[in-house]
């Protein structure tokens, strides 16, 4: 991973992970699986307005805006009873939302393999989370026209 790519608050998350042991960074994922903030309601009602992550077991929604600063905002939506995906998706929402589009397109595609869960969480679920990062990244190109 390109360490000079990754944005402060994506370092910060990453460096809290790897500080701890195995078993205490599975309870700090579900402790972020708690804070993922809520889906707008905007979103909510309209579901064609955000792109489900096929990547994820979970049915999982996200959908990134770009204000006319070209800062990020990233939504994602995922069920109670699915807190890895959650914690994952709670992750990327809070490291993605301010940072400019350039930062967070940016942002290293391996960057859920650097959190320290790949002996403790299912490939799969560490995919999924790869599979959010990059829909996020094709979003945000989307949206800068790029």
């Amino acid at each position: 991973m390109t360490e000079s790519a990754l944005p402060a608050a994506l370092a910060e998350i990453r460096d809290e992970f790897l500080e701890l042991d195995e078993p205490e960074r599975l309870q700090l994922l579900l402790e972020f699986s708690n804070e993922l903030p809520a889906f707008p309601q905007r979103y909510a009602d309209r579901p064609e307005l955000s792109e489900r992550v096929v990547e994820c077991q979970s049915p999982v929604f996200i959908v990134l805006e770009v204000d006319d600063d070209q800062r990020v905002a990233m939504h994602a939506s995922a069920p109670a009873e699915a807190p890895t995906t959650r914690g994952f998706a709670s992750i990327l929402a809070q490291g993605l939302t301010g940072l400019s589009a350039a930062a967070a397109l940016a942002v290293p595609d391996d960057y859920p393999q650097s959190l320290g869960l790949t002996r403790i969480v299912s490939p799969l679920r560490i995919s999924g989370m790869t599979g959010m990062l990059l829909r996020a990244k094709r979003q945000i190109r989307a949206r800068i026209g790029e």
